[in-house]
């Protein structure tokens, strides 16, 4: 019995840092990641600040998401186009957005709906819908 509780520690000790390393490499090589990164009250709006960052290996010429703001009940409060603009490949980029007549503490969950625009090299590109991984770093979800 002591030596299957021995071997059952050895085993997770050894398989631990393959999934944390798994993990940060899915995280590397996605395609393209956003982060809810804060939310701040600007007069009678709130501001969303987002990091978005490209590992496509190409830039994005325009990335727009439509984007569903819920607030603390689950209702829908908001529905608008986000754009995301110009996404170059390895360089992270932080963009904000203002939801006016919106208090920051009313803010749920925010839904990325679907890619309304995804443009690489001119033409319209899945790397937005496919490659799409989400996280935040606030206690707002984000979800999509």
């Amino acid at each position: 019995m002591q030596l299957m509780k021995c071997l059952s520690a050895m085993v997770l000790a050894i398989a631990l840092p393959f999934v944390s390393t798994t993990e940060a490499i899915a995280e590397e090589t996605s395609a393209l990641s956003l982060e809810l990164n804060s939310l701040q009250d600007v007069g009678s709006a709130c501001r969303l600040t987002f990091l978005a960052k490209n590992t496509s290996g190409s830039e994005i010429d325009k990335a727009v998401f439509e984007t569903v703001i819920f607030d603390r009940t689950g209702s829908v409060v908001s529905l608008k186009l986000f754009d995301f603009r110009t996404l170059p490949s390895g360089r992270p980029r932080v963009r904000q957005f203002d939801l006016s007549g919106m208090a920051c503490q009313d803010v749920g969950q925010a839904l990325i709906n679907g890619t309304s625009t995804c443009l690489v090299n001119g033409m319209e590109s899945d790397v937005c819908q496919n490659a799409l991984t989400l996280k935040s770093r606030i206690d707002v979800e984000l979800l999509g």
